[in-house]
C-alpha cells in the first residue's frame, strides 16, 4: 500500500468521525435538557454503565463529571449482577451507554435498575431498541458509519458517546456556576492544581532567608549577602526598612564589564530602582507570568508599607511544575 493511500485512509477516518460529531448537534434538544435537569436536581450521583468500548467511554465521562463538580461513579454491568448493584441508590441517575441498545449484559441489568426506581438515561445509537423504550430519557448518539472499514471496531460511535458526555459535563458545570476556584479544589495535585491555587506566600523565601542590604552597604557586604543567601539578588532598603531597589548577579557582571574600580561604590550606586514586586496573597502562577513578561528571575514580595517580606525565585516555580507547556 502506498504512502499516499495511507494518508488518504487517515484523513477518511477523521472525516467520518467529524461528521459523526457534527451529527450530534440535532441531539442537543429537549431530551438533552431533560437529562441535564434530572442530573442537576438529583440528590444522588450519576452512575454510568456500559460494556466493552462503551464501558471505557463511560469511565472517561465519569472522570470528566467528577472533575467539573458532578459526583459520578462507573458500574460494570457484569459486576453489578454479582453484588456491585449495591452501590446504586434510589436518588441516583443512571446513564447507560450502548451503540446497539441490545447488549446482553445491559438487558439483564435494566430490570434490576428499574426495580430500584432510579432515573434512567439511554445514551444509545438505536432509537428502536429495548433499552431506549425502557429508559426515561433518550440521548441519540447514532452514527451513519464506523470509521473501521469493516464497520466492526467501535470508532465514530464511541467518539460520539464521548462528545455527548462532554456536552453534559460542561452544561452541568455552567448550570452549577462551577468556578476556577472550585476546579482548583478538585485538582490539588500536579501543575494544574498548583497554578490555580498555590499562593506566593506558600512558596516565597521569608524571614532570615531574604537577602537584604542597606542602601549604604559597600560592595563587600553586598557580595557576602548575595553569596550567602544564594538567590542571585538582594533587596536594598533604607534606614526604615523600606524597599529602595534590587541588585542582581547581572547588575554586578555588567558593572565589572564597565570598571574594576568598585571598591568605593555603595548599594545606592548600582541598584536598580523601582524593582518589580508582588504581594503574598497573589497566585504563584501570577509571579511566573510577571517573570516571563519582564524577563527576570525573581520577584520581591512586599507588605502594604513597601517593606520586603519575602522573595520568590523562578527556580522555585519551575521545580513546582508551574511552568506552562
Amino acid at each position: 500500500m502506498t504512502e499516499k493511500k495511507l494518508i488518504e485512509i487517515g484523513r477518511t477516518v477523521i472525516k467520518i468521525e467529524t461528521d459523526a460529531v457534527s451529527n450530534l448537534l440535532k441531539s442537543i434538544n429537549k431530551e438533552f435538557l431533560k437529562a441535564i435537569n434530572f442530573i442537576y436536581n438529583s440528590r444522588g450521583r450519576v452512575v454510568l454503565t456500559g460494556m466493552g468500548k462503551s464501558g471505557l467511554i463511560a469511565r472517561k465521562i465519569v472522570a470528566t463529571l467528577n472533575s467539573t463538580g458532578t459526583a459520578a461513579i462507573y458500574l460494570h454491568p457484569t459486576d453489578a449482577l454479582h453484588g456491585d448493584l449495591g452501590m446504586v441508590r434510589k436518588d441516583d441517575v443512571v446513564i447507560i451507554i450502548s451503540k446497539s441498545g441490545s447488549t446482553e449484559e445491559l438487558s439483564k441489568l435494566l430490570p434490576m435498575l428499574k426495580r430500584l426506581g432510579v432515573k434512567l438515561i439511554a445514551m444509545c445509537g438505536n432509537s428502536r431498541s429495548e433499552l431506549v423504550s425502557e429508559c426515561d430519557i433518550f440521548l441519540n448518539i447514532s452514527v451513519k458509519e464506523e470509521a473501521c472499514p469493516h464497520d466492526l471496531a467501535p470508532t465514530s460511535s464511541t467518539t460520539a458517546a464521548l462528545v455527548m458526555g462532554d456536552a453534559l459535563s460542561v452544561v452541568l458545570l455552567e448550570k452549577r456556576g462551577f468556578t476556577v476556584e472550585d476546579f482548583a479544589v478538585l485538582h490539588p495535585g500536579g501543575s494544574l492544581g498548583k497554578r490555580l491555587s498555590l499562593k506566593i506566600e506558600e512558596i516565597m523565601t521569608k524571614g532570615k532567608g531574604i537577602p537584604i542590604v542597606r542602601n549604604t552597604a559597600n560592595m563587600k557586604d553586598i557580595i557576602i549577602e548575595m553569596t550567602g543567601k544564594r538567590l542571585g539578588s538582594t533587596c536594598v532598603v533604607d534606614s526604615k526598612g523600606n524597599l529602595k531597589g534590587v541588585i542582581t548577579d547581572g547588575d554586578l557582571r555588567r558593572l565589572l564589564e564597565k570598571t574594576m574600580d568598585i571598591k568605593n561604590l555603595k548599594a545606592n550606586d548600582i541598584m536598580t530602582k523601582n524593582p518589580k514586586v508582588t504581594q503574598k496573597d497573589f497566585l504563584a502562577s501570577f509571579a511566573l507570568q510577571q517573570m516571563e513578561k519582564y524577563k527576570i528571575t525573581s520577584l520581591i514580595v512586599t507588605d502594604n508599607k513597601k517593606k520586603p517580606i519575602g522573595i520568590v525565585h523562578l527556580h522555585d516555580l519551575v521545580n513546582l511544575g508551574l511552568q506552562r507547556r
